[in-house]
Formats: C-alpha cells, sequence, structure tokens
C-alpha cells in the first residue's frame, strides 16, 4: 500500500511537471473591475496556520495593493501541482515542497514566510496515552500512526521525528498516509490508528470529539524556528513580475502583523473560517498557537528554512543530492523586510 501511494505522488508530480506553464501569468485571471489583478493561491487545507493569509484577505489588504485574491484549497499535494501546472499564482506551503518539485526539473521559489513552528502535534487515541516521563521510541515502537500523504510537510515531520527517537518509519510502526488529512480523525475514531499526527483545527476539533486528549508531543518546541507554510511561486513569475509579488507580500504581511498583534480579531476571524468549533475549543487552539510561537513575522530566516529542509531529507522525502537545494537556491528574501 504504501508503495502504491508513494507511486500516485511520483505519477502526479510528472504530470504536472509536464503540464507546467511557468510563466509569469501563471495563476492570474487578468484584470478585474478598477484595474485589479486576480490571482489565486492554492492551499493544502484549510488551517488555522494560515489566518494572516485569510486576515489579508477579509481585511482588504490586497484590495489596498490592486490585488483580488481568490483561496482554494487543494489536498493530495493538489496544491503544487496547480502551481507546476500554471493554474494558480502560487501556493502556501513548505519551502521542501518547492526543492522536492526543483529537484524533478522545475523552478520554485520561495518569497515569504507565514507558519514558522513545525505545525503538528501528536495526539494519542483516548486512554492510550503515554505516562508522564515515558520513553517516546519505546512508547511509539509499534505503534499504528495516522498522518498526512506521502511527499507532504506533515509526513516528513512525522517520520523525522520517528527516526530522531531511533525508530525505523518502515518497520518499527505502521504508517497510515492518506491523501486527505480530513480523513484523520475517521482513522482514529475507527480504531484503525493508535496515534495521529494533527495540525489545527483537526486537533481542537478532536478534542472536543472526545478522540483524543492534548498532545503528548510538539514538534514546535522541539524543531524551534520552522518555514512550515510559505508562499512558493515559480521563479519566472519573481523574475518576469515582481511587481505583482511585491503587492502580494505587501498585502500578506500586514495581514501577518494583524494576527500576531490581534488576538481578539484573530478569534473572530478564526470563528469565521471554522465555524464548526466550539468557542472554548477555538480558545484554547489560539492560546496553543500563540504560546508556540506559530507566527513570527512574514521574513524568511536562513535557520527556518534550512531546518524545513532537513526534516524532509531526515524523513527522506527530499533527496537533493543530484541537485543540492539550500536557502540560497530556494529562498529570495527581497520582497520583505527584516524586522
Amino acid at each position: 500500500m504504501k508503495n502504491l501511494l508513494r507511486a500516485a505522488v511520483a505519477a502526479s508530480a510528472v504530470l504536472a511537471l509536464a503540464a507546467c506553464a511557468g510563466g509569469a501569468s501563471a495563476g492570474t485571471g487578468g484584470s478585474a473591475d478598477g484595474g485589479t489583478t486576480k490571482i489565486t493561491i492554492a492551499e493544502p487545507v484549510h488551517g488555522v496556520g494560515y489566518l494572516p493569509l485569510y486576515a489579508a484577505r477579509e481585511l482588504g489588504y490586497f484590495e489596498e495593493e490592486g490585488l483580488e485574491v481568490e483561496v482554494t484549497t487543494l489536498t493530495g499535494g493538489g496544491h503544487v501541482n496547480a502551481t507546476l501546472a500554471g493554474e494558480v499564482f502560487g501556493f502556501i506551503g513548505g519551502p521542501e515542497s518547492g526543492a522536492v518539485a526543483n529537484v524533478k526539473g522545475s523552478d520554485l521559489v520561495t518569497v515569504a514566510n507565514v507558519v514558522n513552528r513545525g505545525n503538528v502535534y501528536f495526539v494519542a487515541a483516548a486512554g492510550t496515552e503515554p505516562e508522564e516521563g515515558a520513553d517516546m521510541g519505546e512508547y511509539l515502537r509499534g505503534k499504528t500512526i495516522a498522518g498526512g500523504r506521502y511527499g507532504g510537510t506533515p509526513n516528513a515531520i512525522l517520520r523525522h521525528i520517528l527516526i530522531t527517537e531511533g525508530l525505523d518509519p518502515e518497520a518499527d510502526v505502521e504508517l497510515i498516509e492518506v491523501e486527505d488529512s480530513s480523513a484523520i480523525p475517521a482513522t482514529v475514531a475507527q480504531g484503525q490508528a493508535d496515534v495521529a499526527v494533527v495540525a489545527e483545527p483537526q486537533l481542537g476539533l478532536g478534542i472536543q470529539q472526545g478522540l483524543w486528549g492534548e498532545p503528548f508531543l510538539n514538534p514546535l518546541q522541539l524543531l524551534g524556528p520552522y518555514a512550515y507554510s510559505s508562499i512558493v511561486v515559480p521563479r519566472a513569475t519573481v523574475e518576469e513580475d515582481p511587481d505583482l509579488v511585491q503587492a502580494f507580500v505587501d498585502a500578506l504581511s500586514k495581514g501577518q502583523q494583524r494576527i500576531e498583534e490581534d488576538r481578539e480579531y484573530a478569534e473572530e476571524l478564526a470563528a469565521a473560517e471554522f465555524p464548526t468549533m466550539e468557542p472554548d475549543v477555538l480558545a484554547a487552539t489560539l492560546d496553543r498557537a500563540y504560546a508556540d510561537s506559530l507566527w513570527d513575522g512574514s521574513w524568511l530566516t536562513e535557520e527556518a528554512v534550512e531546518m524545513a529542509l532537513e526534516v524532509a531529507r531526515n524523513g527522506e522525502i527530499l533527496d537533493d543530492s543530484q541537485v543540492p537545494q539550500s536557502f540560497d537556491v530556494i529562498a529570495d528574501t527581497q520582497f520583505v523586510t527584516a524586522d
């Protein structure tokens, strides 16, 4: 099953590369009324971590920059493939996803950061939590773990954590790698998995439903600064239409600042974006986000980008031995001023 999943991922990437348009106009729909430019940004999930992006849209920051921005959710690697095919302006996701595509012949570049921590948590099915102070490697050994698709950032973190705990992801645990992360709670509810690796809002919703309790392992704290979700676009767009990229990043940075500085607004926006979350669960979700420094400006730091690449290599998601990827290769910092 794992090999079939990996083959499907590889085939999807090859098809996307074959269709790649790669021009500066990729993902733009021309001008709307009033001279605004329409663009689409693809997200792999609809997540709490992307509140800065949603804020820039809802508060009119994109409009102020002459943009009309649509956010579309494309699961299973579709966000990357749509960018490669020229169907969207770019995607919000890990810079290592761009690096993986680059190794296969593409030329993607990361232009701004959004989520600056490895935004997944390890949770155990209710009643199976490890005892306080338990050895994590021994606790996880033999467990069935539900996580995201092979090739995705959450999967890379899962594999990286297992390896650092002395476990072989292929032999010492059973991995259920789902294409659509929204299926993870059902996997736990049906008793098919002992442990799950989830992000918000799934974490909070799972607590709300009694599927699991508070996280027993927190990669956000373990890994430190980590360019988990960034804005990735074709390099051709940067070279041929830098003003468009600058306008997008300027608006996004305003949204980033608003979310970081205005907890009350962040809660209002999150309630609108995730209406099924109960108020107390939503409050706890944002408590975790701020406590774990989920957002830390739009500036791309070498430390955060290199951590993303290291995790992807260690988790056997990225093999750049023949086409080396690094901060200097996949990050373009001209659009954001360092804090």
